[in-house]
């Protein structure tokens, strides 16, 4: 499936793997809708691109809809890329022995994975109502997860389970949209280079304890090679109901 002339959305498309992602795909010829919940950042990137950029709660059905409204207004949503997604870090049970805060802990999966499964359930109902391309496409849809969802570390427990539901549900919407032309993937991103390490000092130190389980390349990942990978999962057309990790072969240690 070719971009070109296509409208894309990316969700968490302000900063980080989505602005890259964002950027890629208005290069490679597609009309991108920014969504993001901090709206100037939306904005900032969308003004690069010619694109546009809508301020969104990706676990608000409302609001999300009326951002896929906007978009169908542009042209044919042919896909979607989901990359909005915030960490939490905790213990289940902390050093002074107070439990992991149930609040914090659904808030992580409302934003990861209701976030995610909101955004793909909505635009895939968008694709299906379109007319399809040769080979009986519609759209395609590609989904962020990531390594911790695999071998997330500690007080990544709220994390990974929202990453890992990412990865458990992206076969069966796979074969639940099948019928209708539409593939769903997820990327497994291991360690890149984005604003979730938090302020630069925090950054520094994570960075610092997550080099020794660098692999090949020895560096953290670049946006770019996330971005393109979304490319060629929307491309591809033979490439249906897969996870894919993108992590030069690192396995993330329990610290």
């Amino acid at each position: 499936m070719k971009l070109d002339g296509t409208v894309s959305i990316v969700t968490g498309g302000g900063s980080g793997l989505g602005a890259g992602t964002a950027r890629h795909l208005a290069a490679r010829g597609a009309t991108v809708v920014v969504l993001d919940r901090d709206l100037p950042a939306a904005q900032a990137v969308a003004a690069d691109i010619d694109g546009h950029a809508v301020g969104v709660d990706v676990s608000d059905p409302e609001e999300v809809q009326a951002a896929i409204s906007r978009a169908e207004d542009l042209g044919e949503l042919r896909s979607l890329v989901n990359c909005a997604g915030i960490s939490r870090a905790a213990k289940t049970v902390s050093r002074a022995g107070e439990p992991f805060d149930l609040t914090r802990f659904e808030f992580v999966l409302r934003i990861n994975l209701v976030g995610t499964f909101n955004c793909l359930r909505l635009a895939a109902a968008a694709m299906a109502r379109l007319p399809e391309l040769p080979g009986g496409e519609r759209g395609a849809i590609v989904n962020t997860a990531s390594a911790a969802a695999f071998e997330g570390q500690v007080g990544q427990a709220a994390y990974s389970a929202s990453k890992a539901g990412i990865v458990g549900m992206t076969l069966p919407i796979a074969r639940d949209l099948a019928g209708f032309g539409i593939r769903v993937n997820t990327i497994a991103p291991g360690m890149f280079e984005t604003p979730i390490f938090g302020p630069p000092e925090q950054a520094r130190a994570f960075r610092t304890a997550l080099e020794p389980n660098l692999i090949f390349p020895k560096r953290f990942g670049d946006v770019r090679e996330f971005a393109e990978l979304a490319e060629h999962m929307i491309s591809n057309t033979y490439l249906n109901g897969e996870v894919v990790r993108l992590d030069g072969a690192a396995r993330l240690a329990p610290r």
